[in-house]
């Protein structure tokens, strides 16, 4: 599936230390081969979105320190190869190179930022959540983190930040057989910000947030599979990858956010991570006011690393995944809370042109989750009765599960 499922801070003297190491996908196989120009990074989580290699889905991980030392070589591997469009930010996390966020803009703070050497690339409100926003270029001879620490200097009180990069979280490979299971309500409308959708016959519609976007990837084409498998009725698709190195920034995953609230999705699954951001956060709290469920997995970074978001935003369903005895993934990582668990290994996704995949990841717990509370809305009145009855359907499960584990019974049919 998607390379870039790990990015975190915490890690800064480990960066300095571990060597730059090929990147590897979430999909069986590695970036995609079918994505030029993507990312060839993040390995075990990623997959084809960002580009790298991954390792073979049944590699066992076993020492958390081994997950902290990945991360930071994957991440150190992305911005050396794609210095280009990617930099550092001030929190030594993986950014848009050269860009910075203003939220809630007016004149007076554009202009002291031109005055400083900004330039204005893009000034706006997010479509559907009216949340306002300018997309600033830093000089060309200032580095990112420090453009961003002086612009909070010359507007104090502002939210500003770097566009960092998110990244997908599970991998896939092999094959399995599947037979469909329903035991459980299904149907529901369930939106994917991700990599580009193929092969998924319940597509409603599918738009692009990033260059050379929609363009398939196995990431987002597993998910469609098993959102699919598991009985969900429309599927809608945002790309926030397409052939962009720089992909799966904020502001795209912000703009999706958006897209999808105008085409009145109830309930959004995201299988990236990525650090805290002002404009996301926003964004996310947005949606949520007018009705939205978000869904997110926690990564799969290990439970030493730093909270993943949007997993840990206030208000979103927070997901880890567990294996086929139950037991939660070795590699799954954490959030600031945890609402549920769903399988995230032993079953498989159609992926067009590699046939049936076996899959491992949080990524493919998520929107699992997000399928059964959408088959609850879609027999509701709202999103608090959705979420009471998926409360009620989850099954008790072992620490680290949240309020429990659901749609076990989909991976019969997966």
């Amino acid at each position: 599936m998607r390379h870039r499922t790990h990015f975190f801070t915490g890690v800064t003297a480990l960066l300095m230390a571990v060597p730059s190491v090929p990147a590897a996908a979430q999909l069986g196989g590695g970036l995609p081969v079918d994505v030029p120009g993507t990312l060839g990074r993040v390995r075990d989580t990623l997959g084809d979105i960002a580009g790298p290699v991954i390792e073979p889905v049944g590699r066992v991980v076993d020492d958390v320190r081994s997950l902290a030392r990945d991360r930071a070589r994957r991440l150190t591997r992305l911005v050396t190869d794609h210095a280009d469009r990617v930099e550092w930010d001030d929190r030594r996390q993986p950014a848009v190179r050269g860009e910075v966020l203003l939220l809630d803009p007016d004149e007076s703070a554009l202009e002291t930022a031109q005055q400083r050497g900004y330039s204005l690339i893009e000034r706006g409100a997010l479509e559907g959540l009216d949340v306002p926003f300018a997309r600033l270029g830093a000089p060309s001879d200032v580095a990112l983190s420090k453009a961003v620490q002086d612009l909070r200097k010359a507007l104090p009180g502002r939210e500003i930040s770097a566009d960092q990069l998110h990244f997908p979280s599970g991998k896939s490979e092999g094959q399995a057989d599947a037979a469909v299971s329903t035991a459980l309500p299904r149907g529901g409308t369930v939106g994917v910000i991700d990599g580009g959708i193929a092969g998924a016959t319940r597509l409603s519609a599918q738009r692009g947030f990033a260059a050379g976007a929609p363009r398939a990837s196995n990431h987002a084409s597993a998910i469609g599979s098993l959102l699919t498998g598991a009985g969900t009725a429309r599927i809608y698709g945002a790309d926030v990858y397409g052939t962009d190195p720089a992909g799966g920034n904020a502001l795209a995953i912000a703009k999706a956010l958006g897209w999808m609230q105008a085409q009145g999705v109830p309930v959004v699954s995201i299988s990236l991570v990525g650090p805290s951001n002002p404009l996301l956060a926003r964004a996310v709290a947005a949606a949520q006011g007018r009705g939205m469920i978000v869904v997110a997995a926690v990564g799969n970074d290990g439970a030493a690393a730093p909270p993943a978001y949007p997993a840990s935003y206030p208000g979103v369903i927070a997901v880890t995944g567990v294996d086929g005895a139950g037991r939660v993934l070795i590699e799954a990582g954490r959030a600031s809370h945890l609402d549920y668990a769903a399988p995230g290994a032993d079953m498989s996704a159609l992926v067009p042109g590699k046939g049936r995949q076996s899959l491992r990841g949080t990524s493919y717990a998520a929107p699992l989750v997000a399928s059964r509370i959408a088959a609850r809305r879609a027999l509701s009145t709202g999103a608090a009765e959705a979420l009471k009855a998926a409360d009620l359907e989850a099954i008790k499960g072992p620490r680290r599960t949240g309020r429990g584990v659901l749609c076990n019974i989909c991976r019969s049919g997966l």
